[in-house]
């Protein structure tokens, strides 16, 4: 799906319900080398029921406000109409719109605004008719797998593939905001990649950007990590975010990584090269060797540069003949002996 590491910023509610606040996030996510911005689209009724307590992580990022679930992603709703204008600002800015459905009316609705991909949050990964009609849309999908067994990452894959979806890219995930690094569990990801032959990512929620660095190390193809312009604004994902500038030194960090991953091929770097004659050794005379004597291991040492017969031909060189006198201190070559 990617012909490099594709890098999602996740602004999600950090905009708090203020478009223009959504456009900074947009701005921000543009300055740091983003490859898309991703948002959440959902009709908050849609989603959860008006007794639903808040979770506990929420709970501690907003300990201040006393309300529901349902009151709290209320007010972090934005209209399909803000997100319309949402996604021409991204198209004049030249960033990938993205933004994850969170009910059924909101798949529809993102499939008609044009996104390339739908990107299917942890929660939903047992929602087998969501995950239905998303696959329905016969666009790509990346689905993140937090709080989700190996088990469970399988029977989506099922329910997705029978209805239509082709092209999938699995997220491992720690869904915890933040997320603790001795909770993270990184080689998850490789386990996924191995089980399903599949390419896979890594959704961050820990405290800086020293993971998702990691995961590109270990092979993870999509990073995603949420962007804040302030970690102190109220609202339940702005602690475990990070700021533009930080967001910034993790793309430049990522990218630096990937190129230095390679193709997995062992053989000299083309800067080695260079480096090779004055690092190596060759072959030396040890002492003055006449024309015509047999060569014995007392005749020879190594010593740089690596001019000449290369050492590891040493077993080679013992037993022939010096074709001329070679003096002490001469670096050997094949037409000395």
């Amino acid at each position: 799906m990617f012909n490099r590491v594709f890098i999602i910023a996740e602004a999600g509610v950090n905009h708090n319900g203020d478009l223009q606040l959504a456009k900074k996030l947009v701005d921000a996510a543009v300055q740091s080398g983003a490859d898309a911005v991703k948002f959440q689209t959902f009709k908050a009724e849609d989603v959860v029921t008006p007794g639903a307590e808040r979770a506990q992580y929420q709970k501690d990022n907003m300990p201040e406000k006393d309300e529901s679930q349902l009151e709290m992603i209320k007010r972090l709703e934005l209209s399909y109409a803000q997100f319309r204008e949402l996604y021409a600002y991204c198209r004049h800015k030249g960033i990938i719109f993205l933004s994850s459905p969170f009910d059924q009316e909101s798949i529809d609705f993102l499939a008609a605004l044009g996104v390339p991909y739908f990107k299917i949050p942890s929660g939903e990964i047992t929602n087998y008719p969501f995950l239905r009609r998303i696959a329905g849309k016969k666009r790509p999908v990346i689905l993140s797998t937090g709080m989700a067994t190996l088990g469970e990452v399988e029977g989506a894959l099922r329910v997705l593939r029978e209805a239509g979806a082709t092209d999938i890219t699995l997220l491992h995930c720690t869904t915890n905001y933040p997320a603790l690094p001795e909770e993270v569990n990184l080689r998850a990801m490789l386990t996924m990649r191995q089980a399903f032959a599949l390419p896979v990512g890594y959704s961050d929620h820990t405290i800086g950007i020293a993971i998702p660095i990691a995961a590109v190390a270990l092979g993870a193809e999509v990073i995603e990590k949420h962007l804040t312009l302030d970690r102190t604004f109220p609202g339940p994902d702005h602690r475990a975010s990070l700021e533009p500038g930080e967001f910034k030194e993790m793309v430049a960090a990522i990218r630096q990584v990937e190129k230095s991953l390679g193709d997995g091929i062992k053989r000299p770097a083309p800067g080695e090269l260079a480096v090779m004659p004055a690092a190596r050794r060759s072959l030396v005379a040890a002492r003055d060797i006449a024309a015509g004597e047999i060569i014995t291991e007392s005749c020879l040492t190594a010593k740089r540069p690596g001019t000449g017969i290369p050492p590891n031909f040493w077993d080679v060189v013992v037993g022939r003949q010096a074709r001329r006198d070679i003096a002490a201190g001469s670096i050997l070559s094949w037409d000395m002996i």
